[in-house]
């Protein structure tokens, strides 16, 4: 009886074990950021734009912590069919919650949520992702951002998340004076 009482006891002082959505947004913060140092072989080159890289941050977190959920795809398509394919537009609209434009939600942001902008063009709207990147001891490391500019053959970006509401061109502060600035969101199975 007292062995018994001893394992109840260590059990439940044990830490438990972490939730999959630690674990997929680590995951995810650990993909994009390996891509800065060097570009993974395995995300084809025909992708490498903003979207590219959230979409494979995504499929790789979850191809290593929960494979089974790939038996479907991880994205909706503009038709609301499930898709491995969904440019930025797409993503913001089919598989993305927003979250909000305000300073709150910039703070409140966490590790595989987004940054969306729209510049408009002579050839029409273009839209541009951001992943964030928010260490879990929000103490000792500022949020970042990670980004793919977009053009054939460019490195992968980062940045302070803080520096772009005042540092940035001003067609890419997240701040809620931008009109270009779409807002903050998130992935849609993330949502409580």
């Amino acid at each position: 009886m007292l062995a018994l009482s001893l394992l109840l006891l260590l059990e439940a002082a044990a830490p438990a074990p972490e939730s999959r959505d630690v674990l997929l947004r680590r995951q995810v913060a650990q993909v994009a950021l390996a891509q800065l140092k060097q570009q993974d072989a395995l995300w084809h080159p025909d992708q490498r734009d903003c979207a590219g890289l959230i979409r494979f941050a995504f499929r790789t977190a979850y191809k290593r912590i929960a494979p089974e959920r790939l038996a479907t795809p991880l994205w909706t398509d503009a038709r609301g069919k499930p898709s491995d394919f969904a440019d930025a537009e797409t993503l913001l609209h089919h598989s993305l919650v927003f979250l909000g434009r305000d300073e709150a939600t910039r703070d409140a942001v966490r590790t595989g949520d987004v940054l969306a902008f729209r510049q408009e063009q002579d050839s029409g709207p273009n839209f541009h992702l951001m992943l964030v990147v928010r260490p879990e001891d929000r103490a000792h490391a500022p949020a970042r951002v990670v980004y793919h500019p977009g053009e054939k053959g460019a490195a992968v970006r980062t940045g302070l998340l803080h520096n772009l509401a005042d540092e940035a061109p001003r067609e890419w502060r997240p701040v809620p004076t931008n009109g270009a600035f779409l807002g903050f969101f998130r992935f849609k199975e993330w949502m409580p």
